[in-house]
């Protein structure tokens, strides 16, 4: 009930003067009931009604949420995750309002969905190209997580979540979406950070010693990785080996989180964590992972 929660939990004062404890200055908040890219409205019945409900949660969004916090709450939308034309028009309008980010599934297919191989969602990627609106995929947003046993302790699903990240990018870098849309930008929530040079270089690695029975330098001119820097954001609450393979992983490619109010979180002592983690770095690229990452990616009016 909401008397056991935390205020900043469901109200937005609240939430700001609780991550301005711990030295944030932004916030992009992922849905609770609608679930983590609208998957509460995609298995509705009645879609006329499930477009009204995403409507009203997107609009609820930018002008109540975000609408008086002086910019700390960052607008995060959903879309019509049935329909990519309503999608897409779903985007063209809350772009309008002055949102660069919605949600989307890791994995489609795990939802019933077509795959981003199909060309379904061409009319999605087409307008986020054209408008620099960030496709932000939390973990457990396809509403499957990887396991291991059946009967394996929760701490195991506790160590795989990032599984599902790594396979959406796998996914993508063999798409050739990122090809055809080149300012398309991907964000990847909670998936951490430390397994994206392994990625990376097997993703390259059998893009060219497989090529004679794969053909996939046949579509994609470019080794894999080519699509992923500068495009594919890497979000992560901790991750020290990560962070020590910055030259793999993209100094221009990460952005750090808190994860509030979750148990990943390192709040209320954020600000002394990061101090910690990024002491020996180089200023500007300790700026790049706490903040000029996320102002690109989303597109804020800020420095």
């Amino acid at each position: 009930t909401y008397d056991e929660m935390r205020p900043g939990c469901y109200e937005p004062k609240a939430r700001k003067a609780d991550l301005e404890i711990a030295g944030c200055d932004g916030s992009l908040p992922f849905p609770t009931f609608p679930r983590f890219c609208g998957q509460t409205f995609l298995e509705g019945s009645d879609k006329e009604l499930a477009l009204a409900c995403i409507e009203a949660y997107n609009d609820w969004m930018i002008d109540e949420w975000c609408g008086d916090s002086d910019g700390f709450n960052i607008p995060l939308c959903l879309i019509p995750m049935w329909d990519a034309e309503l999608a897409a028009k779903e985007v063209q309008r809350i772009h309008a309002k002055g949102c660069h980010a919605m949600c989307f599934s890791e994995i489609p297919t795990h939802l019933g969905l077509p795959s981003i191989h199909s060309g379904h969602w061409d009319p999605l990627f087409a307008v986020c190209n054209d408008l620099d609106v960030v496709l932000n995929m939390h973990i457990g947003s396809s509403s499957k997580m990887p396991i291991a046993s059946p009967d394996a302790p929760p701490g195991v699903a506790g160590v795989l979540q990032f599984n599902n990240s790594m396979a959406s990018l796998a996914d993508w870098l063999y798409s050739g979406v990122l090809m055809r849309y080149p300012k398309l930008k991907l964000s990847y929530s909670e998936g951490q950070i430390g397994w994206i040079p392994y990625a990376l270089e097997r993703a390259d690695t059998v893009w060219d010693q497989h090529d004679s029975w794969q053909h996939s330098k046949a579509r994609i001119p470019e080794p894999p990785s080519t699509y992923y820097y500068g495009r594919v954001f890497g979000c992560f609450t901790a991750d020290h080996h990560g962070l020590h393979s910055l030259a793999e992983v993209g100094e221009d490619n990460i952005c750090f989180e808190t994860d509030y109010p979750h148990t990943d979180t390192t709040w209320p002592n954020s600000l002394e964590y990061v101090e910690k983690m990024l002491a020996g770095f180089d200023p500007e690229i300790a700026y790049k992972v706490l903040r000029g990452n996320a102002i690109r990616m989303l597109e804020l009016d800020r420095t």
